[in-house]
């Protein structure tokens, strides 16, 4: 062919004297192509002394110019940006294909293959290669991970970046994938992501797939069983799932959501890499866009798409979804009943079944509810009181005792207990309740004097309670009755009572001199 003639040594042969013959055998040349050679250059009038410093390729081009060149039809990418775009986390070529067949349509220039791009990449730099498919069957299981690469979110008052970290599922079978940003990566995150997947997906499958992180496995030792965490088993329990987490450092046991890891930094991740989100629902929807292109995209080495498999083949093999979602919950250990049947949580106390005071109970707490457990049975369910709420009682009827022995403390009940002891007791009471502004403030205040009738006596505290009104203080209460009590000035009151003052012992202060103010 003439492209390969080697120009500058037949002209250098030709000056030392061969024919044309002898040239085109000695350098296996067609006779043809050295009379080419050597008519193109008597033509131009060149000789040896003019090529003699030039390198073949510059000779070649001088005897025939313009042969040999080829002028693609396609718009050449700027090979050296696809380079440097292809160390940023999570572009591909075909990430960057897809961005240039955009640019080139919008101008009407003509874009290349993929395949073209490849090899033409190829020539600037070589790319590595792809993994092979593993097959699963549908409806069968759940790979979930989080994702190595993170994103952000920018506060727009402080300018403050915070760190996105993404949520990753996957259905080997279909491939179909899920995915949630969150702004960390603790147990109620985590199980909140699987609720949103499990919703996404309309389904649930019978085997979970995950890594070894402390916010599902607890151990999982390579001889015995393995130990989850209270949360995700529930979490499973209440999908009808199994959790079977990868062996550890064995990233091939969860190979479909690793590979899909790996896309999702390219489809969300560098895709989105030039926009700025400042809440996190923006960034969730855009997300969400991201997905669905990525699923509905269609496959390059089988027929129809992760969305179309999805549909068509594994969507109908899911298991429905429980009547109730699921509540991410935490754990209290080890609450005492008290002798009341109430178990106290926030300052607040929630009635157990009578027969179990004075037990240990555990409590299940989501947003809204408190349940009592001992060991495996739920003893009992409660609504939440409001944060705002202090020393309120929830009871249920059906763990009171029969005939109602338990009652929530109020302010009826409390006068009643006091009118059992006197009236001056009654009388203290009743000015604690009027010195407050809502009669549930002057609960525990009644509750601390009326107490003092266990410690002493009923009479005592009588005899102390007419002592503090005869004090002059406008509502006498503990602080006040008690040191009248410890130090015993309740009986010197009774027996100046019961016995007339003899005028001649002498200047004796009564008991109103230590009862309080003087007047």
């Amino acid at each position: 062919m003439v492209n390969r003639i080697p120009a500058k040594r037949v002209l250098r042969l030709r000056a030392q004297g061969l024919s044309g013959r002898a040239i085109a055998t000695s350098q296996g040349v067609a006779r043809k192509s050295v009379a080419a050679v050597l008519e193109a250059a008597d033509r131009l009038g060149v000789g040896w002394e003019d090529v003699a410093e030039r390198e073949d390729g510059e000779v070649y081009a001088l005897l025939f110019p313009g042969r040999g060149e080829h002028v693609s039809v396609f718009v050449q990418p700027d090979w050296a940006e696809v380079h440097r775009q292809l160390a940023r986390v999570g572009v591909t070529l075909k990430l960057l294909h897809g961005e240039y067949a955009d640019k080139v349509a919008a101008t009407g220039g003509v874009a290349m293959s993929y395949d073209r791009f490849c090899r033409g990449y190829e020539h600037h730099i070589a790319v590595s290669g792809v993994d092979s498919r593993v097959g699963h069957k549908a409806g069968r299981t759940v790979e979930v991970d989080w994702s190595g690469p993170t994103m952000e979110l920018i506060d727009p008052a402080t300018g403050e970046v915070a760190r996105v970290y993404l949520f990753v599922a996957c259905l080997p079978f279909s491939r179909y994938a899920f995915v949630e940003p969150a702004l960390d990566m603790r147990q109620p995150t985590w199980l909140r992501a699987h609720v949103a997947m499990f919703e996404f997906f309309g389904g649930s499958v019978p085997r979970i797939v995950c890594d070894n992180l402390k916010t599902g496995v607890i151990s999982h030792p390579r001889d015995g069983e393995i130990v989850l965490n209270d949360a995700y088993r529930e979490l499973a329990a209440h999908y009808s799932a199994a959790v079977l987490p990868g062996r550890v450092r064995r990233p091939k046991d969860k190979a479909s959501v690793e590979n899909t890891v790996g896309h999702v930094a390219t489809v969300v991740i560098a895709a989105l890499r030039d926009r700025t989100f400042t809440s996190l629902a923006d960034l969730r929807e855009a997300i969400r866009e991201r997905v669905e292109a990525y699923n509905t995209a269609p496959f390059q080495k089988r027929p129809g798409s992760r969305s179309s498999v999805f549909t068509t083949e594994e969507e109908p093999l899911l298991r429905p979804l429980p009547a109730v979602t699921f509540e991410v919950s935490t754990w209290a250990r080890r609450r005492r009943v008290g002798r009341d049947g109430h178990v106290t949580w926030a300052r607040n106390h929630y009635s157990v079944p009578w027969t179990h005071a004075g037990e240990h109970v555990d409590l299940k707490l989501t947003a809204s509810t408190l349940e009592v457990w001992s060991a495996d049975q739920r003893l009992a369910s409660h609504r939440l009181l409001p944060a705002t709420a202090v020393n309120q009682y929830s009871t249920r009827e059906a763990d009171m005792p029969p005939g109602g022995g338990w009652q929530p403390w109020d302010q009826d009940r409390l006068i009643a207990w006091a009118g059992r002891i006197g009236t001056a007791t009654t009388t203290v009471i009743e000015q604690i309740f009027a010195s407050v502004p809502a009669a549930d403030q002057g609960i525990n205040p009644a509750l601390a004097v009326l107490r003092l009738s266990h410690r002493y006596s009923a009479a005592r505290l009588e005899a102390a309670a007419r002592i503090g009104l005869k004090s002059g203080i406008g509502s006498p209460r503990y602080a006040h009755l008690n040191p009248i009590l410890a130090a015993g000035h309740d009986r010197a009151d009774d027996q100046a009572t019961s016995q007339p003052e003899d005028p001649g012992a002498g200047f004796v202060r009564g008991a109103s001199y230590y009862g309080g103010d003087q007047k």
